[in-house]
């Protein structure tokens, strides 16, 4: 069954990672880096984290909804087997290669930044997400295939009926709720192996995929109410600054967190959901990326810290230094390379279409 590709959600897969390396790199220059295992300036930005406070109770629940989403278009074209070989291939190597030929590399670095005795350290490290998504799939498969066989059933009218009215999509925040309060995290927005990560990415995934199920009800809700749904996270926000130093109750988090989502949802909806060339190279780019970004961030950090410069044109230059070389990585070796593709979640042959393409022809073309 052949469905139509949703270019939105691929967009907001790539803006995602995107924000999330700055996200990362804003960490460098916060006091308690080191604490979270980054390596950290001397030189602190404690400014620099109030945006970014922002994006932290959004930035990972999104991309466990959008990898929800994803399956059910992946469902469309893969009976049962063909769908876990494919996650197989595309989720778990990557995660496999990654916790004995990535992680390590900025576990080297952050050694050698602080001056520890080296040694070879495979872990998992910012590749939790991958690990949580591949269980999620086995998890959830079941009930998604049964739910598949029954599409025009009752449950699908009531929740495309549900969806219609703009309070069902924030109804779900209900369980988003009742789990930071179950759980308790001690900062809401720390989701890397944690019980509290993996139980919201469940939930996340979960009604990623109820969200696409029921149909273009949901669309359409969150395209008109999308203005909505974002001023009432501008509030929930505004709450959290002003009267709990940006730490608000797990709950009010939770809530915030959703109505930020939705209103993306409903942006992306209504302006990206086109296709282009440079989405399809983005598309194939961010994964990879994600998976050696943390490597190529603090090789910038343990080149550029040591300058005497002022640490916001530290933190521009780390930036601008982590998104090339990451470029250039995926570029001229990850997407070249026959043999290196697979371990980087694509497929293994390349494309020769695509491969004439660099990023910046696909640029150029779009304009």
């Amino acid at each position: 069954m052949k469905t139509a590709r949703r270019h939105d959600i691929d967009w907001l897969r790539v803006i995602t990672i995107a924000l999330l390396l700055i996200y990362h790199i804003a960490i460098i220059f916060q006091p308690w880096a080191m604490f979270v295992g980054f390596v950290r300036s001397e030189q602190s930005l404690e400014g620099l984290w109030t945006p970014m406070t922002l994006l932290n109770v959004w930035r990972i629940p999104i991309l466990f909804f959008v990898s929800g989403m994803g399956l059910f278009f992946a469902m469309r074209r893969r009976n049962w087997k063909q769908l876990i070989g494919e996650r197989t291939r595309r989720i778990l190597l990557p995660l496999l290669f990654g916790i004995v030929a990535i992680a390590p590399l900025h576990m080297f670095i952050f050694q050698k930044f602080y001056k520890l005795p080296l040694g070879y350290y495979p872990h998992m490290g910012h590749l939790w997400f991958l690990g949580n998504i591949f269980v999620y799939v086995l998890l959830f498969l079941p009930v998604f295939y049964l739910l598949k066989q029954r599409e025009g059933g009752v449950f699908q009218q009531i929740l495309g009926s549900l969806m219609s009215n703009p309070v069902g999509p924030l109804l779900v925040s209900l369980f988003f709720m009742l789990e930071a309060i179950l759980v308790e995290p001690q900062v809401y927005s720390i989701y890397a192996e944690t019980w509290h990560g993996f139980f919201l990415g469940a939930l996340a995934f979960f009604f990623g995929y109820l969200f696409v199920y029921s149909g273009q009800h949901f669309w359409d809700t969150v395209k008109k109410w999308r203005w909505g749904y974002l001023a009432l996270a501008l509030s929930l926000y505004a709450v959290r600054y002003l009267e709990f130093q940006l730490e608000a109750p797990g709950y009010l988090m939770a809530l915030e967190s959703n109505c930020w989502i939705l209103g993306i949802l409903g942006l992306g909806y209504r302006y990206l959901n086109r296709p282009s060339g440079l989405l399809q190279y983005l598309s194939q780019a961010a994964y990879p990326v994600y998976i050696i970004h943390m490597f190529v961030m603090y090789l910038g950090a343990l080149l550029i810290l040591p300058l005497k410069i002022h640490p916001f044109l530290q933190f521009v230059a780390i930036t601008v230094f982590t998104f090339i070389v990451c470029y250039l990585l995926f570029e001229f070796l990850i997407r070249r390379i026959w043999f290196l593709r697979p371990l980087f979640g694509l497929k293994g042959k390349v494309d020769k279409e695509v491969a004439k393409k660099s990023w910046l022809a696909m640029l150029k073309s779009n304009f």
